[in-house]
């Protein structure tokens, strides 16, 4: 068991980490760290997470019954425990509001992959959970579907929930995901994103299995590596669709397929002709 004041100044400096990067406005966001089988420390309900003391953290069981502390614990915090029961080794979860993450899940925009190497090792396509009400069991059980095969959820109309071995690593998975999105939104701004080939995106693929970091488009072909198909069944569901942004397809890459080179190689002969 861990020593329990230490880990509450861990949650505390994860805290003021995610207010001073207004990834928690007001009483935003919660953290949360097992510290034994049936014992869970985590945030008190409204109060600013880049203010808190280790004195006003809670502890809650497994079942989200309050054993400790002087203010009340999280409203938030079965959806910690139902991604603890579900992933016994994972120790810590943080959710906040980080905003161009959570601009994705308002938009209900799948976050294209295949742009930034650091993203296709670390994290791998992210999931958009579908919405639900705050605070309830429907709204935990809705990052069930996703836990096994990622670190990080969006969640729709709402921000983020991400986990790790502490408090620090939960968090460096929201901070590298909204960092990413910041990215992509610039560069959309700008005018493209320019999306690896598929040799290049294999070859990212093939040395994160060398490093035995697990990802599930291992099994997958061709297109089906940058598409956002690995959490496609799941759109329809959460009101997903690619509004803003097109990940590349591989079956695009050939010229005779490339329809934007076909539209201008028919214009060009229009108006040669016109000429004539």
């Amino acid at each position: 068991m861990r020593n329990i004041y230490q880990v509450k100044q861990e949650i505390c400096a994860i805290g003021d980490r995610l207010y001073k990067r207004g990834y928690a406005a007001g009483n935003d966001g919660n953290i949360s760290f097992r510290i034994s089988e049936n014992e869970v420390v985590c945030t008190p309900t409204m109060i600013s997470k880049g203010f808190m003391t280790p004195e006003d953290l809670c502890v809650v069981d497994m079942n989200g019954k309050q054993l400790a502390g002087k203010r009340k614990a999280t409203s938030e915090i079965r959806l910690h425990l139902t991604i603890m029961k579900e992933r016994p080794e994972v120790k810590s979860v943080v959710h906040c509001h980080p905003p161009y993450a959570t601009a994705f899940g308002m938009a209900r925009e799948p976050i294209p992959p295949c742009a930034l190497p650091e993203i296709e090792i670390h994290l791998g396509e992210v999931p958009i959970a579908k919405y639900a009400i705050p605070g309830g069991q429907e709204f935990a059980d809705t990052v069930l579907q996703f836990v096994h095969k990622t670190k990080v959820v969006v969640l729709a109309n709402h921000g983020t929930v991400s986990w790790g071995e502490n408090p620090e690593q939960a968090y460096w998975y929201t901070e590298m995901l909204d960092a990413y999105c910041h990215m992509l939104i610039l560069a959309k701004s700008i005018g493209n994103v320019g999306y690896f080939t598929k040799a290049e995106e294999e070859e990212l693929l093939a040395l994160k299995k060398k490093w035995g970091i697990d990802d599930p488009r291992f099994e997958m072909k061709d297109c089906d590596i940058c598409s956002n198909d690995v959490f496609r069944d799941s759109w329809k569901e959460a009101g997903l669709a690619h509004r803003g942004f097109n990940p590349p397809s591989y079956r695009e890459e050939k010229p005779e397929d490339d329809q934007e080179a076909l539209i201008a190689e028919i214009t060009k002969r229009v108006v040669d002709a016109l000429k004539k």
